[in-house]
């Protein structure tokens, strides 16, 4: 293989991880762990809540995610086997439903803010062909193949400008110790909501996490 075909091949490939990266619809902004997960052991039992105010969604978090942790060897439950869709939960709630799944952990995911990024592409207008052309030439000099020609040819000649919005949605994700309740560990995310359906979107997050909880040898 030669340098020019070998440079060639690592340019494809880094365009193609490019091109991965950006067609995923969730990606990780920041991440912490406690200095004591090293000295913990790996986290086992999990209580996986979804925060959000969409019921449906809610679910299908939580049971991507548990199915998730699962294919990690972590047992897990969904919140929405021991707590009611409500916008607010007591800590006896969330202590009784910590107790039903057997739980040494909460995982708690968030949504923490919305933004909108807006491009805009400037449109463009090419003026008219100058110089002697096809056709006849006129007592007004060389013409462009007639009247009819020249005002087909304005509408090729002019492109409009274009406006894309983007929507993301910033979420939170932590990992609490139910003995203690403080955060082990978290992770800030940014979901691209044009980039694939919910269910699609929803499955990519839940697998993102968990990996991550895994590289940082949490689970």
């Amino acid at each position: 293989m030669t340098a020019r075909n070998f440079a060639s091949l690592v340019s494809v490939a880094a365009a193609l991880m490019a091109a991965g990266c950006a067609s995923r619809p969730t990606s990780i902004d920041a991440q912490w762990a406690s200095p004591s997960i090293a000295s913990r052991d790996r986290v086992q039992n999990v209580l996986v809540i979804a925060a959000l105010s969409d019921s449906t969604q809610r679910r299908m978090l939580e049971d991507r995610v548990v199915e998730a942790l699962g294919e990690a060897g972590v047992k897990a439950a969904p919140s929405h086997r021991f707590l009611a869709d409500s916008a607010q939960v007591s800590e006896t709630q969330l202590h009784e439903a910590v107790d039903g799944a057997g739980a040494s952990h909460v995982l708690i995911t968030s949504v923490s803010g919305m933004t909108t990024d807006v491009r805009i592409t400037p449109g463009m207008v090419r003026g008219p062909g100058w110089g002697p052309g096809w056709g006849r030439t006129g007592p007004m000099g060389p013409s462009w193949g007639g009247m009819a020609r020249y005002y087909n040819s304005a509408w090729a000649r002019s492109t409009p400008p274009e406006v894309r919005t983007t929507q993301n949605l910033h979420g939170d994700t932590r990992l609490f110790d139910t003995g203690s309740s403080e955060v082990v560990w978290s992770v800030a995310t940014t979901t691209v909501t044009s980039r694939g359906n919910v269910p699609a979107m929803i499955g990519q997050f839940a697998r993102l996490i968990v990996d991550t909880l895994k590289k940082d040898l949490v689970i």
